[in-house]
């Protein structure tokens, strides 16, 4: 099948248009990544897929297909995608709960493209988590440090280069909701942040199809996986493969936007002997969230402890 042949299931019209099978989006994403499809398919699938609303088994497919032309990494504990374009949201706090996770003792694998916000990347230095140029790089890091930042365009160009076409078509594409699910540590657990609140079951049905053990999607600060501390906080996912549900209440009463306080670099609240509740509240929540995933029980408790010895640990 060409791309046209894609295209044509899609865009029949009322009565005679469908959905693609699982084999079929695994086939349309390999020739979308082969570069030999004509690029006015590709836009025409990209938008066909977006006026429809993917489906978890279109999810699943093209996840299958663009992983299976990734280059192969080490097995990590905790998938972290971070691909949120963060015009709503602050500093990247939630690099901290993943630098707290690792120091549990668990790898975990960042990777991501946040489009023309550089807050994500100016923060990964000032959390002291390496961005891997190279895959072979990355290996590295989470050998050294259990933790890596690894970019999309270093880690998958051609998938890189579907996620970019929003800013020819001027719309996001199911690429965004394909990169969250790529997982290209082939971890069991995996935390998510979606801005739009319908992403969730979806990305949780995707999950299920490809196998996954464990997995936390929420509603996040800008769309990432970050907890907003003074909000209750609705998480979907899977534990052992199953759908689960929780709601997590809120974990302090001041109230306001993650965007505010800008002047407050990761660095200092990491750095500084004493820590803003807002914020630290928002580093907590975060990582006692990924480690319950992880199936870590009292998770609250051991969020407090790595935070309250994280001078410690820099000093050992």
């Amino acid at each position: 099948m060409t791309l046209s042949d894609h295209v044509r299931i899609l865009g029949r019209g009322p009565g005679r248009s469908r959905s693609l099978t699982r084999q079929e989006a695994r086939d349309a994403m390999q020739l979308m990544l082969s570069g030999k499809a004509a690029p006015e398919a590709v836009g025409a699938l990209l938008m066909l897929l977006r006026m429809k609303g993917e489906t978890a088994e279109e999810i699943a497919g093209f996840a299958e297909a663009a992983v299976q032309a990734a280059p192969a990494l080490p097995p990590v504990d905790l998938d972290w995608p971070s691909y949120a374009a963060g015009r709503t949201r602050g500093q990247p706090w939630f690099l901290l709960s993943a630098k707290l996770v690792a120091r549990h003792g668990h790898r975990v694998l960042i990777h991501g493209w946040n489009g023309s916000d550089q807050k994500v990347r100016e923060g990964l230095a000032q959390a002291g988590i390496g961005l891997a140029q190279t895959p072979d790089e990355a290996t590295r890091l989470l050998e050294r440090d259990k933790i890596a930042y690894l970019p999309l365009e270093n880690m998958h160009p051609a998938l890189f280069r579907l996620l970019t076409l929003r800013d020819v078509l001027g719309l996001r594409s199911c690429i965004n909701t394909v990169c969250r699910m790529l997982n290209p540590g082939q971890a069991r657990t995996s935390v998510q942040g979606v801005f739009h609140p319908s992403y969730r079951l979806l990305q949780t049905d995707a999950a299920a199809l490809l196998g996954w053990s464990a997995l936390c999607v929420i509603k996040g600060g800008g769309g990432e996986f970050e907890r907003h501390p003074s909000k209750d906080i609705v998480a979907f996912g899977l534990r052992d493969g199953a759908a689960w549900q929780e709601t997590w209440t809120a974990l302090c009463t001041e109230t306001r936007r993650l965007a505010a306080h800008q002047n407050l670099r990761v660095s200092n609240l990491w750095q500084g002997p004493t820590s803003p509740e807002f914020e630290a509240q928002t580093v907590l929540g975060t990582a006692s969230l990924a480690l319950r995933t992880l199936g870590i029980t009292e998770s609250d408790a051991r969020a407090q402890a790595l935070w309250t010895d994280r001078h410690r640990a820099d000093a050992a």
